[in-house]
């Protein structure tokens, strides 16, 4: 009897809600109170609604020293990654289910439940994502956002239900309700917690309504208002005397003014002195926009009300001048869109990050500003006049490499060296100099969500991630490798972005959870059902064009980056299906983007990631300059390494260009990448035997590897080398995950068997750079790779020399 009363007492009080994704047991509940937590499936982005399977919570807290809401601390269990479901999934986060898509978490006493050790940390939320075991489906609120249940005081709490309002920003004023001159404003508010005696409504100090009850309603008409700030204050009395108190303050706005911005404004941080810069933002469909920051406390100013230029409807531009400015001095802002959107600046060239700055070391970024914590939340960008110019020594001057014959180290800084940063990896130049490659394409580098990743997730497109270092330790590497003769490739994602991106948050449809159907560069669902990643860019889109130019030629001239390999441009298109057709929109989109590149630089390397028909790859390879196009052989070099060839799996003549039919030597080659298995993994894993004979076997795996090598670095063209293949790495790809962190085994290059690769790998190179026959295009290939047992010829003739 007692589970049935507790059951009724429980849909009661969801019954009462008012479609809310969750609702406590009590109803303001404190950090004393045992907590009873009801999700409803049906409400939010409804992900769980009508699932049948278990369901699991993902949750923590919001404290007091949280950054913002998004800064969870005593995160219950992990997320499910398919091998730690015994962590992910346990009876303290597993949700009874009361009724067909009503959900009960017992949460009990939540210092207890979440673990909070100190008595001086205290909650404010308790965060979610309802989820299925393997986290594959999830339950969210409206848009895709995390859910949270407030946590009060003890004592009398006063609730502020409507207008909507955050305090989580200090002053009123940095996050105010926004009125036209002619609207009505409802207020309303409720008390609990303890026995209430009265509630009270002050405007601007005079009391505007009173109650005797637990509840308070009054409406502020605008109309006949001066524009500007009005300041409420709730107050909530117990028969106690003790007492509650909220204040919010209502901004009652006037248009924004009209105006045309100076001449040679583009949308971004435009620096017109040492102590004057005009920022612009490109945002049509806009109401208003204001400028908060350091130079105004991060508090709503009307002397910060930004211009707006709106030639047409859909082409606005909204513009400041900061004037006085401190020459050298940093500064951090936003913009506030419509009172409620707080953005970076989507062109800043350095961004705070609230949740993961405070991981980066001082020695990898010394005297990182900080995050201006408890005013403002999301990031930020920062302008700082009268930098520094940096000195380069070498890369004025450098001679690139000619590109088909590009010899490519690509890496991941993460993975390569333990400090992850530029400084560091200056010191490795020496080893890569000596193996004898002429070309590093760094994994993507400009910011990206989180500190650990791979970069495919992009945020911020004119910013190097700090996780890595400075600006200038990013400079001076890049200077360093060019005195070598060695040239940098920037890997870049301009298929998508995620939703830390300005572009994507200003433009935001909260119900569906994706791009809104008027946002200017995104598409509202990829074309590309069967191959999607995040938030997928509208190619066809003019501005989506201007900022990609603008991004590609920034890095050219800023950096002095020798090129580009684009991420994924099987994807830039808007033409439906799985990229696998011959697409004419698509490689006009490229051959344009190209075009812009080589008209500012015309040896600038544009290297594809795009995996199409051939007859698409040959026409964009042989495109003026020509493209350079990667090609995958990981498949056949790693079953010719592992000793396999049934069916001609083992057949990698595909890896010649001249096998495609292609005129121009453009096939970036390549047995192993960042996405591809390790070949010396799975020659220990899966290698094949004979008799005595075993691939299996240490030395036998790494001395096919070393034949590999041969019959790859030997063809002409350009290749590319995956990091710690020349010491036949053996990590697989996918321990613990994919985009996992790997060991970094240098040690490895101390071990005499594998430093025999290294060297082998060494030779080869040598033998390219010596012998025009390993790397002039003209270069007659003849390849006999399909032996029926697997035996392999390669010959190649030259005017200099014959080698079989």
């Amino acid at each position: 009897m007692k589970r049935f009363v507790t059951l009724l007492f429980l849909l009661a009080a969801f019954s009462i809600a008012t479609a809310q994704v969750v609702v406590t047991v009590p109803e303001f509940p404190t950090e004393n109170d045992s907590i009873v937590v009801i999700f409803d499936a049906t409400e939010g982005d409804g992900g769980l609604q009508g699932f049948n399977g278990d369901v699991y919570a993902h949750t923590g807290v919001i404290t007091n020293l949280s950054t913002g809401l998004s800064d969870w601390k005593y995160v219950k269990t992990p997320w499910p990654n398919g091998s730690n479901n015994n962590l992910a999934n346990t009876p303290a986060n597993k949700l009874t289910r009361i009724s067909p898509d009503l959900y009960q978490l017992v949460i009990g006493f939540p210092r207890e439940y979440y673990g909070l050790p100190n008595p001086a940390e205290t909650i404010e939320n308790l965060s979610f994502v309802f989820r299925s075991s393997d986290g594959g489906t999830t339950g969210r609120a409206v848009g895709g956002a995390d859910i949270y249940a407030p946590v009060y005081e003890p004592g009398i709490a006063a609730v502020l239900i409507s207008p909507s309002v955050s305090s989580q920003y200090g002053d009123p004023r940095r996050s105010p309700v926004f009125a036209s001159a002619d609207d009505t404003v409802l207020v309303s508010a409720k008390a609990g917690g303890t026995e209430v005696s009265t509630m009270a409504l002050y405007l601007d100090g005079s009391l505007v309504a009173q109650s005797s009850t637990d509840s308070i309603g009054y409406e502020f008409f605008t109309a006949g208002q001066p524009a500007g700030f009005r300041s409420f204050r709730l107050i909530a009395t117990a028969v106690n005397l003790t007492a509650d108190t909220v204040d919010f303050d209502v901004k009652i706005n006037t248009e924004p003014t009209n105006a045309l911005p100076p001449s040679g404004i583009k949308p971004g941080i435009n620096y017109i002195n040492n102590s004057t810069v005009t920022l612009a933002l490109f945002a049509p469909e806009k109401e208003f926009v204001y400028l908060i920051g350091d130079f105004n406390d991060w508090l709503v100013d009307d002397a910060f009300y930004m211009n707006r230029y709106a030639p047409s409807p859909d082409s606005t531009l909204w513009w400041i001048t900061l004037d006085n400015l401190v020459a050298g001095q940093e500064y951090a802002f936003q913009y506030l869109i419509d009172g409620s959107i707080r953005v970076a600046d989507p062109y800043t060239e350095k961004v705070l990050d609230p949740w993961n700055d405070s991981f980066i070391p001082s020695v990898t970024y010394p005297n990182l500003k900080p995050y201006p914590t408890g005013k403002t939340g999301e990031p930020v960008s920062v302008i700082q006049t009268a930098q520094p110019e940096f000195n380069w020594v070498y890369s004025d001057t450098f001679q690139r490499p000619p590109q088909d014959e590009l010899v490519i180290y690509e890496l991941l800084l993460r993975d390569f060296i333990e400090r992850h940063d530029y400084e560091t990896l200056i010191d490795t130049l020496d080893y890569l100099q000596h193996l004898g490659i002429n070309a590093i394409e760094l994994m993507p580098f400009n910011e990206f969500e989180g500190n650990s990743s791979w970069g495919y997730n992009p945020s911020f497109f004119f910013a190097p991630d700090k996780y890595y270092g400075t600006a200038d330790a990013l400079k001076t590497f890049i200077d360093e490798c060019h005195r070598r003769g060695i040239a940098v490739l920037m890997d870049i994602v301009l298929n998508h972005a995620y939703g830390q991106s300005p572009m994507v948050r200003m433009y935001w449809n909260e119900l569906l959870g994706r791009p809104a159907a008027n946002n200017p560069w995104f598409n509202e669902v990829s074309p590309n059902q069967v191959f999607s990643f995040g938030y997928d860019f509208n190619h066809e889109s003019v501005h989506t064009k201007n900022f990609i130019d603008r991004v590609n030629l920034f890095w050219l001239q800023e950096y002095k980056i020798d090129g580009y390999r684009f991420d994924f441009t099987k994807g830039f298109t808007n033409t439906p299906g799985d990229g696998g057709a011959y697409d004419p929109a698509r490689i006009a989109i490229l051959k344009r983007m190209a075009d812009v590149i080589w008209d500012f630089d015309s040896t600038a390397v544009v290297i594809l990631e795009h995996f199409a028909p051939n007859n698409e790859e040959k026409e964009l390879a042989e495109y003026n300059q020509g493209m350079l196009i990667w090609g995958n052989l990981n498949y056949n070099y790693n079953e010719a390494t592992m000793g396999y060839h049934d069916g001609g799996k083992s057949n990698f003549s595909w890896g010649y260009f001249g096998q495609r039919g292609w005129s121009k030597a453009h096939l970036v080659t390549y047995m192993e990448s960042h996405d591809e298995e390790r070949l010396m993994f799975k020659n220990l894993a899966f290698g094949n035997s004979s008799g005595g004979y075993s691939v299996k076997d240490f030395n036998t795996a790494i001395n096919r590897n070393k034949m590999a090598a041969a019959f790859f670095l030997t063809i002409p063209g350009p290749k590319m080398i995956w990091q710690f293949g020349e010491l036949g790495y053996d990590i697989s790809i996918d321990d613990p995950c994919r985009v996992c962190e790997k060991p970094i085994l240098w040690e490895y290059n101390t071990e005499i068997n594998r430093k025999r690769l290294y060297r082998t790998y060494q030779a080869l190179l040598k033998l390219r750079r010596e012998y025009a026959v390993f790397r002039d295009p003209a270069t007659t290939v003849t390849q006999d790779l399909a032996s029926p047992v697997g035996g392999k010829v390669i010959t190649l003739a030259h005017p200099e020399m014959k080698v079989s």
